[in-house]
This record gives structure tokens, C-alpha cells and sequence, in this order.
């Protein structure tokens, strides 16, 4: 896993804030597989949505997770912003094939997409481990490299 390419960009975001926001995240889908609620992973999306493609500083989730860095006086560590944004378009992906699949009717595949969504934010919340650089790594830069030949 030392091998791992992200993408790299010179904006940078805060650590601490990011996993907190991983941690809301999984709050979040729990309270969707809890309740079959699908109210929880529309939030989930539009808060992508916000992180993946705006230029607004703060989601709802990301200015929640702020807030709670600062109370809790967890230290200010700067990192790449490149590997966030991407695993954010990969995060409402994943949110909205599970909102695609809830009105569909197909709920236990919605259940099981929520599951590996969880799964993700939960490494990046506890493990500080962002499985969108696997993705990058050796799915989109394959793809990538390919047809540039």
C-alpha cells in the first residue's frame, strides 16, 4: 500500500476535519440503515455534491466536522485537497446509486451500496485511510494511462 498514487493539487484542507466529516458521513448511513429513511443518504449526496464539484469552502458536513475540531482543540494539520475532492465525486456516486436503487425498489442492494459506503468512510474516519487512492491507483490511472497509448 506504500505505492499508492492521489491526486495531487496545491489547494490544502484540514486532517482533523476531513475525518470528522468521514465520521458524520458514517453517522449518517447508519441512521439510513436503521430507520430505511432515505432522507439521511440525500443529505450524504447534496453534501458531496457541495465538496465535489463547488468551490464553497464548507459542505454542511465539513463545517459541522470544523466546528467540532475546533471544541475539541484538535490540531490544525494541513493536507492535499486532490485526493478529498475525488473521493467526494466517488462518495455522491455511491450515494446516488444508493438513492437510485431506494426508489427503484431494489432495497437491499441499496442496503449493500450504503454498506461499502460505510465501509469507506469508516477507514477514513478511524483508520485516517482513504480507499479512493486504491481506486486512483490502480483503476483510473490504468484507465488513464491506456488511452493515452
Amino acid at each position: 500500500m506504500n505505492n499508492l498514487i492521489c491526486p495531487v493539487s496545491p489547494l490544502r484542507v484540514e486532517a482533523n476535519t476531513v475525518r470528522l466529516t468521514a465520521f458524520l458521513i458514517s453517522a449518517l448511513i447508519m441512521g439510513f440503515l436503521i430507520t430505511q429513511n432515505i432522507f439521511f443518504i440525500t443529505f450524504i449526496c447534496i453534501d458531496f455534491a457541495i465538496r465535489a464539484f463547488t468551490e464553497v469552502k464548507f459542505s454542511p458536513l465539513s463545517w459541522t466536522a470544523n466546528s467540532m475540531r475546533k471544541t475539541l482543540k484538535l490540531p490544525d494539520t494541513k493536507i492535499d485537497k486532490a485526493p478529498k475532492i475525488f473521493a467526494a465525486r466517488v462518495g455522491f456516486l455511491f450515494s446516488l446509486a444508493v438513492i437510485s436503487l431506494y426508489y427503484l425498489g431494489l432495497f437491499k442492494t441499496a442496503t449493500a451500496v450504503s454498506l461499502i459506503l460505510l465501509f469507506f468512510a469508516m477507514l477514513e474516519s478511524f483508520l485516517n485511510f482513504c480507499f479512493g487512492c486504491v481506486v486512483y491507483t490502480y483503476i483510473i490511472l490504468p484507465l488513464f494511462n491506456r488511452n493515452q497509448s
